[in-house]
Formats: structure tokens, sequence, C-alpha cells
């Protein structure tokens, strides 16, 4: 009798052992090397089975006509921007986000506006019934839309109804932890499963040249579950992002082999499903703070598209040993930067205070051309002195004090001038950009000349501006 090879595969990034030990020696996890046998269909050999001998294939030259993949636009465009002009034929495309983020409901409503164009959609779901996805498609007032339903987990039988018939133009598979495969002799939800699911389902997808969507859940800082392999076999990765309490919601492209990687689409939550939002600048300047002290509107940059947003920040005195330092929506590391930058060439100490940061509307920021509007709702807030309403900031902030301008300096300012403001606030550099002369530029070369504008107008308002000045740190 041969004997049974036992290997223990970590279920939190795929790493295989020939023992079990407590941490795995891969990435660290604790208490997640699972055992499981030969025959995972991945790198085992099945019982029984001969090795099939390999076939010969051709061989092309590097030099030669090379035509681009065809799209299929889904019907939504703003889930087209993020794929780069929609569905490639034969691309599997992975999507995570939070529970309850609206994974579902964009992908329900993106398979009805393909189904209405004339395209076989279905929709395959793996953790509801299937009157659970008529309930939504009849909340959403998609009932009428052509799109094909089950409630199926095993991913033999999947490939075998969706062979039958013409063949779809796009498959959502809801989700890829529900999935289980014959060919792999491990539990649902495991590592092993998981991509001896996705493995399957692409080699249909390339087959048949169907669009497929495989929804992916998440850990709790935010990772998709399972094997870090699966991303690097699918096509593109997809994040759904938000917060509870705002009602925008952010698609990014995480990854993308037929398109652009720093695009986002924009859509807003409402009772009959997910808006699209084609200016999202309107949509977070909507309620912001008129005359505040601590605001700032940043002109920043999405992928091609512009986005205008308020930075609110918060400077209090604090009773702690160490003041505290909270952001949202930002990098903590340029925080630090810039309050180390005010202290150092502005003489701005900000030692003794507690200092918050916060991006309004749910927004995520990452380019350090918001360095500039940071530094002055920092000193606004400090000073009690509100800055212009009708101004915005755009500038990355050197460590020598001096404003560096940023790429795209255009598309800001046109963006701005669009949604009525007057005034710029940028690094000197950009003044001799052409602009729109209703725009007036202000150009700003170090950190110490905007700040003392701030600190001085603190000032003439009395209150506790004084303590603000350059020279009072």
């Amino acid at each position: 009798m041969s004997k049974r090879n036992l290997t223990f595969v970590c279920q939190n990034c795929g790493a295989a052992s020939a023992r079990w030990v407590g941490k795995c020696e891969a990435c660290g996890e604790w208490n997640t090397l699972v055992e499981e046998g030969d025959g995972t269909g991945i790198a085992g050999k099945m019982p029984g089975r001969t090795p099939r001998k390999g076939r010969r294939f051709a061989l092309e030259a590097l030099t030669g006509e090379s035509n681009d993949a065809p799209r299929m636009p889904s019907g939504m465009s703003e889930l087209d921007r993020v794929t780069g002009g929609g569905f490639v034929r034969g691309s599997v495309l992975l999507l995570g986000g939070d529970p309850g983020i609206g994974k579902s409901t964009l992908l329900i409503q993106a398979a009805s506006a393909l189904g209405k164009l004339g395209h076989r959609a279905v929709y395959i779901s793996g953790e509801e019934a299937v009157a659970q996805v008529r309930l939504r498609a009849e909340r959403l007032g998609l009932a009428k839309a052509p799109v094909e339903l089950a409630a199926e987990t095993s991913v033999e039988d999947i490939i075998a109804t969706l062979s039958e018939g013409p063949p779809p133009r796009l498959v959502i598979i809801d989700s890829i932890q529900t999935m289980w495969t014959d060919a792999v002799e491990a539990a649902p939800g495991t590592v092993t499963q998981v991509r001896g699911s996705a493995q399957a389902l692409i080699r249909f997808a390339k087959r048949s040249g169907a669009a497929v969507i495989l929804v992916g859940h998440v850990t709790k800082d935010g990772q998709i579950a399972g094997p870090r392999v699966v991303e690097h076999m699918v096509d593109a990765v997809l994040s759904f992002e938000g917060e509870g309490s705002h009602q925008f919601r952010i698609l990014r492209a995480v990854k993308n082999r037929f398109g652009p990687t720093d695009e986002i689409g924009v859509f807003e939550m409402t009772g009959l499903g997910l808006r699209e939002v084609h200016n999202p600048s309107e949509l977070f300047l909507s309620e912001r703070d008129l005359g505040s002290p601590g605001t700032a509107v940043f002109a920043g940059i999405e992928g091609t598209r512009p986005v205008l947003v308020e930075i609110q920040a918060l400077v209090a005195p604090s009773t702690l040993g160490t003041p505290r330092r909270a952001v949202v929506g930002w990098e903590g590391s340029r925080l630090s930067m810039v309050l180390a930058v005010l202290q150092a060439h502005c003489g701005i100490n900000l030692g003794g205070h507690d200092v918050y940061l916060n991006v309004a509307g749910g927004l995520r920021i990452a380019e350090p051309g918001a360095d500039l509007a940071a530094a002055a709702a920092l000193v606004s807030s400090l000073a009690n002195s509100p800055l212009p309403a009708d101004a915005v900031y755009f500038g990355e902030v050197s460590l020598s004090g001096a404003v560096r301008p940023v790429v795209q300096s255009a598309a800001r300012l046109k963006e701005a001038q669009k949604l009525g403001f007057a005034r710029a606030v940028v690094p000197e550099a950009v003044r001799s950009e052409a602009a729109d002369p209703a725009l007036t530029l202000e150009g700003v070369g170090s950190l110490v000349s905007l700040i003392a504008e701030i600190a001085a107008k603190g000032e003439k308002r009395g209150g506790n501006g004084r303590k603000s000045g350059p020279q009072d740190g």
C-alpha cells in the first residue's frame, strides 16, 4: 500500500510545508497551516493517473502585428473608466471590498446594463439563493433585465452549464471563496480550493471568450482573502472602497493588464442602488464648511480626473505628555513631515497640541500635492484664521520648506475655474502656465510666506491668532 503524502498549506498566503509548525515561515501568521493530502490538482499528482506527455507548440517572433484587445462596454461609464474602456473578452477580474460595501449591487447593475445591450450575462451566487438575488434586483428596479441567475458552488457544474447554448459575454461568480472543484481534495474556502477553482474558471474564460468577474472577500486589514497567487493569475484586481458613514463609493484598479491602474470610478449609494457620479468634485464640496478655520480646498488628480476635495484640520492644546496625531484619508507619515517643516522653517511648534486631519467625503489621497493644502489648513486652525472660501491649494512641500510644482497643474486649475473658484494658491513655477483670466494665480515659493500671511490675518481677528505667528513657535 502506497504511503499517502501530506502537505500543510498556509491558509493566509498559500505557502506549503512538509510538516506542521505553529507559525508560517512565509507570512509570519500563527496557526494557519492546515493538513492537505496529495492530489491537489495544482502541484500534486492525482492517484491512479499517469502524467500526460507534453505537446509541441509553435513559437512566434517578437515583431509582428498586435491588435488591441476587443472590448465590450459595460453600459456604466464609471466602471468602463476603471477597467480601461470596458471588459476585455476572455479576461478575468477579481473584485474585493468590505462586507456590505455594495459589491453585489454594483455587479448586478453591471450585468443588467450589459444584458440590456443584447449580451448574455450570467450571475452565479454561491452565498445567496436565487430568490434573494431577485429581491435585490426588484429593489433596484432591475427585475425585467435579461440576466440569468443560478445558485451553485460546484465549478464543474457551472462550467458545464455555461458551455451549453450561446457563449456568455459576462459571468459573475459571487464569491470565489464559496466555490469548490472535484480536482482538489480540500474543504471549500481553503487556499487550495480557492486556487483550484480560480484556475478552472480562468481556463474557461480564455477558452470561451467570456469576461469573468470573481468576487473576493477581504480580511480585517483590507487584503483580499485567500492565496496571493490568485491576484497574479487574474488580469485585473479591482477594489471597492467607501466609509459606512458616507454615501460615496470609490472603485479603484489595483492591477490591470489591459488598462491604467490610476483611474477611479465614483458612485453614490442611494435607495435605488449605486448612482454614477460624473462630477465628483461638486459632490465632495457640496457640504463644505464656508468661513470656518481649518478648512482648505485641495485640487487633486486621480488618474486623469481632477478632483477637488476639502481638507479639514483641527489643532487643539493637549493635556497629554505625548500629543495625539490622527489622520483620516491621508498618509500619517506626510503629516509628520509637514509638521516638522512647519516647526523647523516656519517657527510653528505644535509639540503641545493635538493635531487631527481629515479628508472630507471618505476619499483617500496618496499624492504629495496635498502638502500645501494640509499646511494651510493646520495653520488656519491654529491661528483661528479662516482661509478664503474661493481659493484652492495644491503643491508639494519639500524638507527645505520650498513649494515644488506637481503634475497636471492645468487640469487642476481648469476644474477649479469650472466650479466657480476665483483664486488658486499654487507653486511659483505654475504661475507661468496659461490659465483662464477669471482665475487668479497666487504663486508661493516657500511655505514661510504663506504661513506668515495666514498668521497675520489671525492676529487681525484678535482671538488666539497671535500665538501662531512664525516667530512665536
